[in-house]
């Protein structure tokens, strides 16, 4: 019992950390061109993380924390496994926050899960093929920000067609409160993805125990055999932790996302976060689990590469790429490490 509280401790202290880690994902562009204050924008977007829940528990559902279930065949998922993930997944994004580095806390959560069970039972202990496979998920690397820069190209065409007419000052105006709205639906999509992932986490410790001990032993809260019985309080208590990390806001990361890539106006800003928007709530929809800083790095290269292919720093996104490419296979090899000692030390 001790082991299991102790996972959800964490499963709720990584999602935290995912909420100020990928603040600056819902916050940097309506704080770079001044729509809203820096405390304005963390308070909006963490309401809006939450809200997310409502709109999953009563009308979306909760896919991707079903694919997060599934990562690990279902004989290699155990508590120590579970326990070495979250210690990884946490130190990796706690380093790469630090670092001021946009990675993919969903990456790292799945490569610490696989490199975790990898450890534990060889590499027949995950699902690589299928829908919800890790290769599904890896191609997702370079498709969701490829996805992303591709709607945002399109959006900002039309876009610009249909505010042609307007003279700048009252498109600069408008697009202002319209990104307000943009914003608000890239935190929704945003929750939605990364609070179900821990969701998943959370859920499968449950089954996995409820294996173990026998769930007629437990209270009637921690009994669960399948992520379509999950009780409300799972879900309740990851998006509120990654609203209150959004609280608590992400800086560092908001100078790379909102100016080093390119810089924008609120038009240009409304254009990346609806295209955004669209490919969360796409993949979302397919159960995929995309990174939310992947998807909204290539929103902003989409933007910036419909003025001029030069008004992308492009130096600053092959960066970003060596950071995208690394997160699973060192998250991966982190975990694995964990796991040994963890194992070593008889947990």
């Amino acid at each position: 019992m001790v082991l299991l509280f102790s996972i959800i401790v964490l499963a709720l202290i990584f999602d935290y950390i995912n909420g100020f880690h990928d603040a600056a994902n819902s916050i940097s562009t309506v704080v770079t061109t001044k729509v809203l204050t820096p405390v304005q924008a963390v308070l909006w977007a963490a309401f809006f993380n939450f809200v997310a829940f409502f709109l999953a528990k009563y009308w979306l559902g909760f896919k991707i924390a079903e694919t997060v279930s599934k990562t690990v065949i279902a004989e290699y998922v155990t508590l120590p496994v579970i326990l070495s993930a979250l210690i990884a997944a946490i130190i990796w994004n706690l380093a790469t926050w630090w670092f001021a580095i946009p990675s993919s806390s969903s990456h790292t959560l799945l490569g610490s899960l696989a490199g975790a069970a990898i450890a534990y039972g060889g590499f027949n202990s995950i699902h690589y093929t299928g829908h919800n496979g890790m290769i599904v998920i890896i191609a997702f690397i370079a498709i969701a920000p490829l996805i992303g820069m591709i709607a945002g190209v399109i959006v900002t065409v039309i876009t610009l067609h249909l505010a042609k007419k307007m003279k700048p000052k009252n498109a600069e105006r408008r697009f202002r409160h319209l990104q307000l709205l943009s914003s608000a639906w890239l935190s929704i999509t945003h929750g939605l993805n990364d609070s179900t992932k821990v969701m998943g986490v959370i859920g499968v410790s449950l089954i996995a125990y409820n294996a173990s001990v026998g769930s007629e032993t437990l209270p009637h809260w921690l009994r669960l055999s399948t992520m379509k019985d999950i009780h409300d309080w799972v879900p309740f208590a990851c998006f509120t932790a990654i609203a209150l990390g959004t609280l608590s806001g992400g800086w560092k990361i908001v100078k790379t996302m909102g100016n080093k890539i390119t810089k924008l106006t609120a038009v240009e800003g409304f254009c990346s976060q609806m295209a955004s928007s669209i490919t969360l709530q796409m993949t979302e929809q397919m159960g995929i689990p995309v990174s939310t800083t992947h998807v909204i790095s290539g929103g902003i290269m989409g933007v910036g590469a419909v003025k001029r292919l030069s008004a992308v720093r492009w130096s600053v996104t092959i960066n970003l790429l060596w950071a995208w490419v690394l997160t699973i296979p060192v998250s991966a090899l982190l975990a694995a490490g964990i796991y040994s000692l963890i194992h070593l030390f008889g947990v």
